[in-house]
Parts: structure tokens; sequence; C-alpha cells
């Protein structure tokens, strides 16, 4: 009798615990379903690309689609997943979750967890970028300089935090900035005027007749600085971290103003060197006291001769003990840096650096920080740390006493001196120029069934030799981030001669900007390097989803096997033909064609068929 009542109970203790194990599942199954916490799946076929979605191993063939391959037969791709709506603002490779994931052992104190870290591989998100819910197409600029959407960067801590400096501030639907920033709480106009005046420029215009056209704004903030300075001919590459101000860039390039993810960490910025006239840092709490001035010396290394940094931080004013004990030794700093002072007042300093290596030479012997040794190429910039070290200027600027550039806007169509460097002659620079004034408006011609002037703002030239497709769009009211590959000739430093501005890049992997801000992508050839760097042509369509708007455009050139490619996921990606054209207006091979593409819009809360 005991044994038989132990049997029955062990059996009806076997029996709950497997009605438990089925519940929990079925939990654990609905609410994987609600939350989203798989890639959300939709349309009658789903594929893998040698990646899975979440980071999970999975039987899948490792390699690449290649080029031109016929996949399964030619059966078009009709689905690619949604990713999970917690990744609406995904940038994978600035990724906090990615780095607490991986565990990777990164140097805190010198802001490493701040730069790029990218997944592998088999760590991608190959998934599609779904907006935030309620997302609306952005407002068209210049309006938006003053005002986005809420629904469209869902953030408002900033305008709390910052209510006093005027950052920004919710009104209704909108968020509204007024101008303000850390230091000029006054507004960015007054500011920039009141820098202008200090270093005596004609009427209080900081552009200096055309002199000063780039500019490098360091912890901009959501870059009110850079917005204003636009109407004055001047450029700026508005930079800032994705700390815990994370969303400040969003809202930069939401406004349709130029920016960048970046920060002063351990590798260089990338940018070549003399690419700016002026530097910017509004109380942007960088302490460039640290490892023997590295941050202050790789502002000096991008900085044009005779450039200008003007810092506006408690140190340039304050009495206190700690900022007096700050401003004697970054004065020291600057000083054995050959730097002076052109201005100072209020709160703000301005430093000039010199105009030829004569100082440099005259410095006694063992002064640091130490010049940079002469095999160091100063353009050299991408995943290349940065040098505790002056890097002094070429034979030719030392004799020139500056960069030898053109004011603004001549500065756009004179061949720069730097031209010499890739043994381009004039003639070369003039004629490319003229290639691309023509491509140019063949695109318009066959964008313009679908744009209005207003329609295009943050353009980006994902291959931009020597900045041509730029120069072409000066008379349309756009800003484009020229982009040059990190493995080819750096022609950047062509680009920032003409008063342009762009980033060093690898296109096997994202680049460091949001989802969503970019109007207009232009790729020439792009895919055809990809394949021959032996990296996947889908992670690069779906990078460009990801950074491209919705309702934004493409401009493929290339041949026509790369068309055919993309063609495959047109419709799993959500992305319309609006024209194919040969290719006219330069020399490109006989099957090189044009394939313009519009982005739809959709929203993962609505039905997915739901695809305007």
């Amino acid at each position: 009798m005991s044994r038989g009542r132990a049997d029955g109970s062990q059996k009806k203790r076997l029996v709950t615990s497997v009605l438990v194990l089925v519940i929990i599942c079925g939990l654990l199954y609905l609410y994987s379903k609600k939350s989203g916490s798989s890639a959300l799946e939709y349309g009658s076929k789903i594929r893998k690309f040698g990646s899975t979605y979440l980071g999970v191993d999975e039987d899948v063939d490792e390699s690449p689609p290649k080029l031109g391959d016929d996949e399964e037969d030619g059966v078009v791709l009709k689905s690619i997943p949604v990713c999970d709506d917690r990744h609406s603002e995904l940038i994978p490779c600035l990724d906090r979750n990615l780095i607490y994931e991986t565990r990777l052992k990164l140097d805190l104190s010198v802001m490493e967890h701040y730069e790029r870290h990218c997944p592998v591989p088999e760590r991608r998100y190959n998934c599609l970028i779904p907006p935030p819910p309620g997302y609306k197409i952005p407002i068209k600029w210049p309006k938006s300089r003053d005002e986005v959407w809420k629904a469209n960067i869902p953030h408002t801590h900033l305008a709390t935090e910052k209510s006093d400096q005027k950052w920004m501030v919710v009104k209704g639907e909108k968020i509204g900035f007024p101008g303000g920033g850390t230091h000029f709480h006054y507004g960015a106009d007054k500011y920039i005027a009141s820098m202008a005046n200090m270093l005596n420029f004609p009427k209080n215009i900081l552009n200096n007749g055309g002199r000063l056209r780039t500019v490098l704004d360091v912890g901009c903030g959501v870059a009110s600085f850079g917005g204003y300075l636009l109407s004055s001919d001047i450029i700026a590459m508005s930079l800032a971290p994705n700390d815990v101000h994370q969303n400040q860039i969003q809202f930069a390039l939401e406004r349709g103003i130029p920016a960048y993810l970046g920060v002063l960490g351990t590798k260089r910025l990338p940018y070549p060197s003399r690419s700016f006239e002026l530097a910017h840092c509004s109380r942007c709490r960088i302490d460039w006291l640290q490892r023997d001035g590295i941050l202050l010396l790789e502002l000096d290394r991008v900085l044009r001769p005779g450039g200008y940094f003007a810092y506006s931080s408690p140190e340039a004013y304050a009495q206190d003990e700690e900022d007096l004990r700050i401003w004697k030794a970054m004065s020291a700093l600057v000083e054995r840096m050959c730097w002076k002072i052109a201005a100072k007042k209020n709160q703000t300093v301005i430093w000039v650096k010199p105009l030829t290596n004569d100082c440099y030479m005259e410095r006694p012997p063992g002064t640091q920080p130490p010049l940079c040794r002469s095999d160091d190429d100063p353009d050299a910039v991408y995943n290349v740390k940065m040098e505790a070290c002056i890097t002094p200027y070429s034979e030719q600027n030392h004799r020139a006493r500056g960069s030898g550039l053109a004011p603004w806007p001549a500065r756009l169509t004179t061949p720069p001196p730097r031209l010499g460097d890739f043994g381009y002659s004039s003639d070369i620079f003039e004629k490319d120029m003229e290639v691309w004034q023509k491509r140019v408006e063949n695109y318009w011609n066959l964008l313009s069934p679908k744009i209005n002037s207003d329609t295009i703002r943050n353009v980006m030239d994902m291959k931009a030799n020597l900045g041509s497709f730029a120069g072409a769009l000066k008379n349309k009211d756009v800003w484009v981030m020229n982009v040059v590959p990190e493995d080819g000739p750096n022609t950047l430093k062509i680009i920032y001669d003409r008063g342009l501005i762009g980033s060093v890049h690898n296109w096997c992997e994202a680049y460091s900007t949001y989802p969503r801000t970019y109007d207009l992508l232009h790729a020439w050839t792009l895919f055809s390097d990809i394949e021959r760097k032996g990296c996947s042509g889908v992670d690069l369509l779906i990078e460009m989803d990801r950074i491209l708007r919705p309702k934004g455009f493409i401009i493929v050139r290339d041949n026509r096997k790369v068309v055919e490619f993309i063609n495959k996921y047109m419709k799993a990606l959500h992305w319309e033909a609006v024209a194919t054209a040969d290719a006219e207006g330069g020399t490109e091979q006989d099957d090189d064609v044009l394939f313009v593409i519009q982005k739809k819009i959709w929203h993962t809360s609505e039905s997915f068929r739901n695809v305007d």
C-alpha cells in the first residue's frame, strides 16, 4: 500500500511538472511573438545571408552571395526580416549592447567604449531597421533647422536637462531648437558674430571673405553652432560621440545639419591632415591635458596652417584654483606647440596655429611634445592610433606660408596644391569636374518626376574620388558627406581643400550614423569594389537601407551585373525602381548603367502589406 501511494504521488508530480513545462514554453512562445525578441518576419519567403539575424549560429552557408549569381534558379527574394522595434536606432559599430555581450575589455578613461567596434559577420543584424511608431517624412530645410517631428526622434531628455541653455524645447508634436548652446544661451548667431569680431574679420562675418570655410565642432551638442554657420558659407563637421546625450547627432542630421558620430579617444579622427580652418569646443568637457596633450595634438594635425582653435570653457575665464591650474598647464602646452593667442574675451579664447615650421625648428632640443617621425603619414587615419607629436608642414606648405587655397567659392573649382600628391594635373581635375557636371544633370533629369526643390537635403557620395559629384551640386540647397574608401587613394584631402567635407570609411562595415539620416545615396562602382574585396553585397544593401530615409533615393552607377543583383532584393527591401538608363557622360565600360531607386515608407505597427 505505501509503495503504491508513493508511485501515484510520483506520477502526479511528473504530470504536474510536464504541464508546468508546457505552460512555460507556451508563455515564452507567446512572449517572443509579442515582444519581437526575434526579428519580425513578413512576406512569403525568408532567406539568411551567411550570417544570422540575432547573432545565433545556425547551419547556413557562410559565404556571401556573389554579384550576378542566380540564387535558387533566379527566384526573387520576397522578404527580409524586420528588426525588433528596440533596434530602431541601431548603429551596428557603435552598439553598446554589443560591447556588453562580447565583454570587450576597453579603457573607459580614454573613451574606447565610444569608438567603433563592429560586429563580426555572424553577429550582424541582417534585418531591416523599422522606423519608430508615428514616423513622419522629415520637415524640409531650411525650416528643419529650427524644428523636427518629435515622433521621428522620440527623446526629450535633452530638452529638460539643457533647458537653461536653450538647446531644444518640446512644442506639441514638434521639438524646437532656439539656437542656444552650453556657452551661447543667447543664440549661436550672436556667438558666431562675436567670434568674428574678436578676430577683426570684416563686417563681423566669420568666413573672413571666404578664407575660413571648413570647421570642426567638437562636442557639438545638437549642432546649432554648425547650423547657424551655413548662412555664412561655412560648413562644419559637427562631431559628438554616442554618449549619455546619445541622440544629439541624430537631432543634428534630422535638422539637415552636417554631422558625424565620433570621439576624440585613442584613434585618429577620419579626416586628413590640414582639413579645417577652425576647430571649436564650447564647454565640450574634454581633458585636453591627458596623455601628454594627445587630443590637442590631434586637433593640431587636422588644422590648416594659420588655423584657429576657439575654446569657450570655464578654464578660459574662471578664477577658482582648479580652473587656474588647468589654464596654466594648457597655456604652457599650446605655447610648446607654437600656438599663440589670437584673441581672448569674456568666456572665449582663440588660439592660432603657425603658418610655417620656423617655430618648431627653434624650440630647444628635447621640448615636448616632439615632432612626429619623418615616416609618419599624417593622412593615414582609418583605425590608426593617435600619436602625441606635432605634425610639421611639408616643404611646400612651409615655403608657401599657408595652405595656398583660394577663397570660397572659387576654392571649389580651383585646382588645389595637393593634387600633385596623386600625380594629378589641373587638366585631369577640370575634366573630372566637367564629367560630373554632366552626370549630375542627368541624375536630376531622372529624378525630376519624383522630387521638388526641397525634397533632398542630406546627401552621401559613397565613393567620392575628387568630390566633383558634390561640386556639381553647388547650386542646390543640399550638403554632401563625401566618403572615400579606406583602401584607395586618400583623395579626401583634395575634397577638404575644395571646401567640402567627408570621411574615410570601409564599406565592408556599417557607417557611423543613425538610421534614416540621408535623403540620397550615390554609389558609383561601389558594389563592384565590394565584390573585389570579398565582402557581402547583401550586407551593403541592408546598410544602405538603414541609413536612407523613407522616401529617400539611391543612385547606383555600376555594371549590369550589379543592377541585376540589386533587382533580386528590391521587393524584400521595399525599394522601387524609378529609372534605369545607360550611363552617359564619362569613360564607363560599355555595360555600365544607371539605376535610380526610391525607398518606400512602411510601419511595423500596421499591416506589412500596407506600404506607401
